[in-house]
């Protein structure tokens, strides 16, 4: 049984990888980019919704799900790149974002390198990547050990390779503020494209890119302002929740921000895809 029923999916080579993709819907076109340790079906909630009045797409990043996962090229410089080659492929010149966690970096810098295309973003319980590392503290690091424990080289892959199923469970618990949001049939789905050669090391590998390449881009790019609409939502029993103003750090990113935290945890659109959907509808029927 699809997870997504009524998506054709397809391979699109684009910026030089075969990215993965789902498609559905007719409308105004609008990409969905996904998060960390998952694929494009974290949509699966919300997606066929958008699809009613969207031409929607729903790509598996570059090393997640079931794109190519090749040695390099995840910095989010190069994985917005593979994003718009995707869109410009289906023939998509101008489009809305919407992305949670690490799609959600990648869906900020796609706004920033590609504002001509970007008509809106909508960002899914993230701070500014540049943000985030210029001011952890103590709370944030312990909350966000992976972010550190991923620098590591070569450790986490032997490690998270030899119990790749408890390190699945142990993250979706420890983030997630509604128990079940991700039901058995979606975790086993995450499981096997976690497991896929190649996966845990990309995943990794993007993480890596955040706290170096992506980490400079930013700092070059800090007088650079965002010229489209922003959203920013997030999960008022997680981290960025207590520990930002939220929308303060992207309202130093563009000068239209709004936002309001939802009520669940990190997964947003799998614990609380009517909120989402509430506030996500309006915020793209925006754009004309």
């Amino acid at each position: 049984m699809s997870l997504m029923p009524g998506f054709t999916a397809r391979y699109i080579r684009a910026n030089g990888v075969r990215i993965h993709t789902r498609t559905a819907g007719k409308g105004p076109p609008v990409v969905l980019l996904h998060g960390y340790p998952q694929s494009g079906i974290m949509w699966r909630k919300v997606a066929p919704t958008l699809a009613e009045q969207y031409t929607v797409v729903v790509p598996d990043l570059r090393g997640y799900g079931d794109s190519d996962k090749p040695r390099d090229g995840y910095d989010k410089k190069t994985m917005a790149a593979d994003i718009h080659a995707v869109m410009t492929a289906l023939g998509h010149d101008r489009y809305r974002v919407v992305g949670h966690d690490r799609g959600a970096r990648v869906a900020h810098r796609l706004t920033v390198d590609q504002p001509q295309a970007v008509q809106c973003l909508s960002v899914l319980d993230i701070i500014p990547t540049h943000t985030l590392f210029r001011d952890t503290g103590r709370e944030l690091a312990a909350a966000y050990w992976h972010w550190f424990y991923f620098q590591v080289p070569d450790l986490p892959e032997v490690m998270i390779g030899a119990a790749p199923e408890p390190f699945l469970r142990f993250m979706f618990r420890a983030l997630s503020g509604e128990p079940g949001a991700i039901e058995e049939e979606a975790f086993a789905e995450y499981l096997r494209v976690f497991t896929l050669p190649g996966t845990i090391r990309a995943g990794l590998e993007d993480y890596r890119a955040a706290a170096t390449k992506d980490f400079a881009d930013d700092e070059a790019d800090l007088a650079r302002r965002i010229a489209c609409p922003v959203q920013a939502l997030w999960g008022e029993s997680g981290k960025m929740h207590t520990l930002f103003d939220v929308l303060a750090t992207w309202r130093d990113k563009a000068g239209d921000v709004r936002g309001k935290p939802l009520p669940c945890g990190h997964f947003i659109p799998e614990e609380a895809p009517g909120p989402l959907l509430a506030e996500l509808m309006p915020f793209l029927a925006e754009v004309r």
